[in-house]
């Protein structure tokens, strides 16, 4: 499968630089997941793996709906990240690099949910990744931001998404799962002004510091865009073994 996929560590350094002001332009993020927790068919879990998992939006979104838990492992590739993450007895941060068989190897124990959302459209080889996810837990739910996320963004300055396909992240998730089922959600944000727009792209990480423009590449792309508001397609899975 021929895949698209950014530079991982740009998407870490851009989560990262804004990770004080995330909380505060993470909107669309927050509600992929609310929908992702409420797609769970049970109100407890022995032992949670959020992947990925940011400064606790899962967690949060866990605590709000009443499923409980053991335990919980946050695993994330930024530091910063992890240092905003929801502290308690139940819950274990570790740093943890999705495209690293090292950060796999370090996981020894298995769980019976793993839970990741908005954050495995980053990675390097998805084949790859989804397959080690497969070992560390029977059940995977996930939300995954597609190609179509900014769409018109690409077609008015002219280059392709960094990520991948819904029907490549499909593609990859049968491969590694026995079953699966599949849900697209598209979702729109509105601003004031382009200026607000692009600000919005930049510290919202959704960007993930990839595909950068040039001045004046930049200062056409908002004098043509056409929107109001910033596209975003996100692919919902349910998988099992």
């Amino acid at each position: 499968m021929n895949t698209k996929n950014p530079n991982n560590q740009n998407v870490i350094k851009e989560f990262s630089r804004f990770s004080k002001d995330y909380n505060s332009y993470n909107q669309i993020q927050a509600q992929v997941a609310k929908q992702l927790i409420d797609k769970l068919p049970r109100d407890h879990y022995t032992a949670i793996a959020d992947i990925g998992c940011g400064t606790g939006a899962l967690y949060d979104r866990l605590i709000n709906s009443e499923i409980s838990f053991e335990r919980l492992m946050a695993l994330d590739a930024s530091e910063q990240m992890l240092l905003l993450h929801p502290r308690s007895k139940k819950v274990i941060t570790q740093y943890f690099d999705f495209n690293k068989s090292s950060s796999f190897a370090s996981i020894k124990d298995k769980f019976d949910l793993v839970l990741s959302s908005s954050a495995l459209q980053w990675s390097k080889d998805l084949d790859w990744t989804i397959s080690q996810l497969a070992h560390i837990g029977d059940n995977f739910y996930g939300a995954i931001f597609t190609s179509n996320t900014f769409k018109t963004i690409h077609e008015t300055a002219s280059v392709s998404s960094p990520i991948c396909t819904a029907d490549d992240i499909k593609e990859a998730f049968d491969r590694s799962y026995k079953d699966t089922q599949y849900e697209i959600y598209r979702y729109k944000l509105y601003f004031d002004s382009k200026k607000e727009l692009f600000n919005y792209i930049k510290k919202s990480g959704v960007s993930g510091g990839e595909q950068k423009l040039n001045y004046k590449q930049t200062k056409t792309l908002m004098r043509e865009y056409p929107l109001d508001c910033l596209e975003f397609e996100v692919l919902f899975v349910e998988a099992s073994n």
